[in-house]
């Protein structure tokens, strides 16, 4: 009988996550509390990590990247946000532009610009305005097309990686609708002011961008130029919200570490710390929020991977939910801890400034409540 060949099996290109962490891991060890501290990240570290893959790792590897499900990168993504948080914060402005270039360019600005963004080059993505930040329909800045052309004029604030950026995704009004525009941080027009002693997520490059005249190639336009702004800025939001919610889950993973080793060795009154039966409701709130965020967070990235029609919604609800636990999970620790955790660059201190900041980006509290109160009456009623 002629012997029948087995056939290798494929790797999952999720397998590279493992690897992904590691790296990570390494590349930061105990230096996030100094980045916190003088508000910068390393750019040699940014671009090396960019061209391994760690901050775009979902984008497919037919453009570069590691090509991870939304539930794999979605681990990885709280696996840095427990070892530092602005370095996440990267993570999640990088995966965003990279999105929305995946999501409305065409061929050749995905082979262009993605894989720019997958061998080391960094991105912003220029949402907020002075006057437009919750109400993205305030958006005053103005991309409009002359011939071959397409002229930017505006001003954004809080645009993370701003300081770091090569390249910035805008979106501003164009006609009678919105649209989105890769510009290059370092072209004629466009000039940078980073935002001073941030609360959280010191060393994510915050900064505020002025467009004064930007001209550029019209193919640096995307598309779905002219759709009414909330349809255009969903999708990037979407994911910004499910990455935003993977690292507060990774807040969580950090604040339980700190407090449950403290709790563990800390003796007053003569027994450890974690035997005072206050202090064990404590650690057990702890670990009930980061199952509760994780467990919704796994639901958001299976409905990403999936395409469900719950996705918006999932993202959502996701991001509130993690945001607020993360916020109090870190009050716990601080409190859990006391003067051993009030160290400023400490990891709770870093945690107790990074989590309320995640309470107000992507979507405040009050904002999500009202989208989930929307939906629920839809539901319910």
């Amino acid at each position: 009988m002629r012997e029948r060949k087995t056939r290798e099996p494929v790797p999952s290109p999720d397998a590279a996550r493992p690897d992904l962490e590691r790296l990570a891991t390494d590349m930061v060890g105990d230096r996030a509390d100094a980045w916190d501290l003088a508000g910068e990240l390393p750019r040699d570290l940014l671009r090396e990590l960019g061209g391994k893959g760690l901050l775009t790792a979902q984008v497919p590897a037919e453009y570069g990247g590691p090509g991870l499900s939304s539930v794999a990168n979605g681990e990885l993504t709280a696996h840095v946000g427990s070892l530092c948080s602005s370095l996440r914060s990267v993570m999640t402005s990088q995966g965003m532009a990279a999105w929305a270039v995946e999501r409305f360019g065409d061929e050749e600005q995905k082979a262009a610009h993605l894989g720019a963004l997958t061998s080391g080059q960094l991105a912003g993505v220029a949402f907020s305005e002075p006057g437009a930040g919750s109400d993205l329909a305030a958006m005053a800045t103005t991309i409009r097309r002359e011939g071959d052309t397409v002229v930017v004029d505006g001003r954004k604030v809080w645009v993370t990686v701003g300081a770091y950026a090569d390249l910035l995704v805008v979106f501003g009004r164009y006609g009678t609708g919105a649209a989105a525009v890769v510009v290059p941080a370092d072209a004629p027009g466009v000039s940078l002011e980073r935002v001073a002693d941030p609360l959280g997520c010191r060393a994510a490059g915050h900064a505020g961008i002025r467009l004064e005249g930007v001209r550029l190639p019209a193919d640096s336009l995307l598309g779905g130029a002219g759709l009414p702004i909330d349809w255009l800025v969903t999708s990037a939001l979407t994911y910004g919200r499910i990455s935003v919610a993977w690292g507060c889950v990774g807040i969580l993973r950090a604040c339980l570490r700190a407090a449950c080793g403290h709790a563990a060795t800390r003796e007053q009154f003569g027994v450890v710390l974690a035997e005072h039966q206050l202090v064990a409701r404590h650690l057990a709130e702890l670990h009930v929020a980061q199952e509760a965020a994780t467990r919704c967070c796994e639901h958001v990235s299976r409905c990403w991977d999936e395409g469900s029609p719950e996705l918006v919604t999932a993202a959502v609800t996701a991001k509130h939910l993690a945001a607020g636990q993360a916020a109090r999970g870190a009050a716990t620790a601080v409190q859990v801890m006391a003067s051993a955790g009030a160290g400023d660059g400490g990891p709770v201190a870093r945690a107790y400034r990074d989590a309320k900041l995640m309470e107000i980006i992507e979507g405040s509290n009050e904002i999500s409540q009202l989208l989930l109160g929307k939906h629920a009456l839809a539901v319910w009623s």
